[in-house]
């Protein structure tokens, strides 16, 4: 099977032992893609060899029998280990969720499931041409997918990328997942997006705060109540299980659990059976459960206050979300994008973010992570005063060099160097001036400046200035 010549276009390859699959194949992609086909895995291994040879793979994933299974799987990890960044999108008949997760683990990107036609096949392999690209490139692309009036799932870094795309693949089949990482950093969202990206996307889909309630009211919470089961109890009520039958719930804080509860818990996830408070009968249910936590899981295993059970029972996939501090290069992107949220809430026009305030957000450790960086934005936009938000910012640990990466994102190279050459030798000699024309009274000097005693404070430190008057500037911008 020929390979076409034209260099210019992506080199996409499919690899399977059905000629006519592969003949379809290169049919539907041939006028948009080079397409190479290879029946011979040891072919395909040699060419993945040469640099940028291949910038796409479509595997027809045969699992029928056992061996079938393993030899497939043995010859997804050896392709990964020769080309660790390469798109993988599979060609399966079905849905089997141990072969999915196994393969999501290997690094396979996608499932295009048997019969497909070529609108299918062409939408995945553009989607992920256009998302390795812009990671391999260092130029993340921006993506904003809307999911309800109030959420939408936004990211640039290649780590977010990757876990868009692990969302993505999990959401092909029902198994619990758990979802770890900081408070404030983005767990709801992953959650909802693989939600609407599940074939329940059109049910319903309810959240339940584990440690915002007790024990008794968690319960009838998730579970409901026939009347009479308690005093106040006048009549029955159907709890989050039975409401969302065919959607999907998302127990957050799902660590601060009730132990009582985390056994009524595991009966549900092993057999889709509860009984509510008070009732004698059992219901049974269709719900797919995903969860989260900010603990340390296998901690509070070890300490007795989770079930070690109840957590290998909701860890059919683990999803961990970085905090912000480790994806930095995103911050000038959600700061934009928060701006342009609470505007558009409040009728207003969205404000600036100047040099001086975008690295001050860089260099932040936000331990609040998003949800942090979001209520400083809206304090930004209500006060509009920068010094005031640069002020809010001093207390958290500043790093000892500007963070390039974000500050990258923001600004192209020409204006990075304009800003530094305005702000270093015009801002600086500005509050020099100022502190020794006040005797280097800090209060004065804000004052004449008309800027806050704290923004003064973190330029003097910025700039490091001393009353002897050697500013030995540091390259802060």
């Amino acid at each position: 099977m020929k390979t076409m010549e034209t260099k210019a276009w992506p080199h996409v390859a499919a690899l399977g032992a059905d000629p006519a699959l592969l003949h379809y194949v290169q049919r539907m992609l041939s006028d948009r893609y080079r397409v190479s086909a290879y029946t011979a895995p040891a072919e395909l291994t040699a060419q993945l060899q040469e640099p940028e040879s291949v910038d796409l793979l479509l595997l027809d994933w045969q699992t029928g029998s056992a061996g079938a299974r393993e030899e497939a799987l043995t010859q997804l990890a050896e392709i990964r280990a020769v080309r660790p960044a390469l798109p993988i999108i599979l060609f399966a008949r079905s849905i089997d969720v141990k072969e999915v997760l196994q393969a999501a683990r290997l690094g396979a990107s996608d499932v295009i499931l048997k019969p497909f036609g070529k609108s299918d096949v062409e939408h995945a392999v553009e989607q992920h041409l256009r998302q390795n690209h812009a990671c391999l490139a260092n130029e993340d692309e921006v993506k904003e997918i809307p999911l309800d009036e109030e959420t939408t799932f936004v990211f640039s870094s290649k780590r977010m990328h990757e876990l868009e795309a692990q969302c993505r693949l999990v959401a092909r089949t029902d198994i619990p997942v758990l979802i770890l990482g900081e408070s404030g950093a983005g767990k709801e969202v992953a959650t909802l997006y693989i939600h609407k990206t599940s074939g329940r996307g059109e049910n319903c889909f309810l959240k339940v705060n584990c440690a915002a309630m007790p024990a008794d009211l968690l319960e009838s919470e998730l579970f409901g109540y026939e009347q009479g089961a308690f005093t106040g109890a006048v009549k029955s009520k159907p709890g989050k299980f039975e409401l969302c039958d065919g959607g999907t719930i998302f127990l957050d804080e799902i660590g601060e659990m009730p132990a009582a509860l985390q056994a009524k818990l595991l009966q549900v996830l092993q057999d889709g059976t509860f009984a509510r408070l008070g009732g004698r009968s059992t219901m049974r249910v269709n719900v797919r459960v995903i969860a989260a936590t900010n603990i340390d899981i296998k901690e509070a295993i070890a300490q007795k206050r989770f079930r070690e059970d109840l957590y290998y029972r909701l860890n059919g996939f683990t999803l961990k979300m970085p905090p912000l501090r480790e994806r930095s290069e995103e911050i000038p992107v959600f700061a934009y994008y928060f701006m342009r949220k609470v505007a558009a809430r409040h009728g207003g026009a969205p404000l600036h973010f100047s040099p001086v305030l975008l690295q001050a957000l860089c260099n932040y450790s936000w331990p609040g992570n998003l949800r942090e960086l979001e209520n400083i934005v809206k304090r930004y936009f209500i006060l509009g005063d920068e010094q005031a938000i640069l002020g809010d910012l001093l207390p958290a640990p500043l790093a000892s060099t500007p963070n390039s990466a974000c500050f990258e994102t923001a600004y192209a190279p020409g204006l990075k160097r304009l800003v530094k050459s305005i702000k270093g030798d015009a801002e600086s000699v500005a509050i020099a001036q100022a502190l020794e024309g006040t005797g280097w009274n800090r209060k004065a000097a804000a004052n004449q400046l008309q800027i806050s005693y704290k923004a003064l404070l973190y330029k003097i430190k910025q700039y490091n200035l001393s009353p002897a008057g050697k500013q030995q500037r540091t390259n802060a911008a």
